[in-house]
């Protein structure tokens, strides 16, 4: 199994989707656009696709200008019938490539927070893996529509459409269920001063947050990180 990972920047990581892939020994191949404009253009290459987050919206093409490509790259292999996950820039582009509109600055959302599986998703083979209701952690400020023939999988109070999925196995999720405790402390060092904008006294709260949510957050998305690399 090869899976094609796209980066959009740096200091981003696959945290529990990378666990539950090398637990299936999967071969990972890592794309990072940002740099050089590579991205996966051989299906018979690898056999699914993931597009991790970014800082940048899913629509700044004139700083980002693979991100056309990018999309008609994820629409492409959805339509294949290839297991595509995109995590939140990953599942704004997305939806984007289905002809949904991003919707910028309109949610922002950062923390250990929880989302709740919709009717739809409390039957679907990834989003059920977590439970009707789960900890998850947030760092975004866009969000987007539905695209058309999109299955509606999770939501909570601040933002409708936290997960996706198009067709059989190409999921978009807002969230971040690949960033563990280990991820989060990451990135509130690497990008701290960041954090505390969105939420400001992150640093102070950080370990307090970690352990009162990080261990049922870690579950659930290690839960639904081998429940998508089930369906590649």
């Amino acid at each position: 199994m090869r899976v094609a990972v796209v980066e959009n920047m740096v200091n981003t990581a696959l945290g529990q989707v990378g666990v539950a892939l090398r637990e299936a020994g999967a071969e990972i191949v890592m794309y990072r656009p940002y740099r050089d404009g590579n991205l996966p253009r051989d299906l018979a290459a690898e056999d699914a696709l993931v597009v991790l987050g970014g800082e940048q919206s899913a629509i700044d093409d004139a700083a980002h200008p693979y991100l056309p490509a990018l999309a008609r790259t994820m629409r492409i292999w959805a339509e294949a019938d290839r297991a595509v996950l995109g995590i939140c820039l990953g599942s704004q582009i997305l939806a984007r490539a289905f002809g949904a509109a991003n919707l910028l600055g309109t949610a922002p959302e950062f923390g250990w927070r929880e989302v709740r599986a919709t009717a739809a998703g409390r039957a679907d083979p990834l989003v059920a893996a977590a439970g009707d209701r789960f900890r998850t952690f947030q760092w975004h400020s866009d969000t987007f529509t539905l695209p058309e023939g999109a299955v509606h999988l999770a939501e909570n109070g601040t933002v409708a459409h936290q997960a996706f999925r198009l067709g059989r196995a190409a999921y978009g999720t807002q969230f971040h269920f690949e960033a563990d405790r280990t991820v989060v402390a990451a990135w509130t060092d690497q990008f701290g001063a960041a954090a505390e904008r969105m939420q400001p006294g992150w640093g102070a709260a950080h370990a307090g947050e970690a352990a009162r949510h990080g261990p049922l957050a870690d579950a659930a998305g290690l839960a639904l990180a081998r429940a998508w690399v089930g369906l590649i």
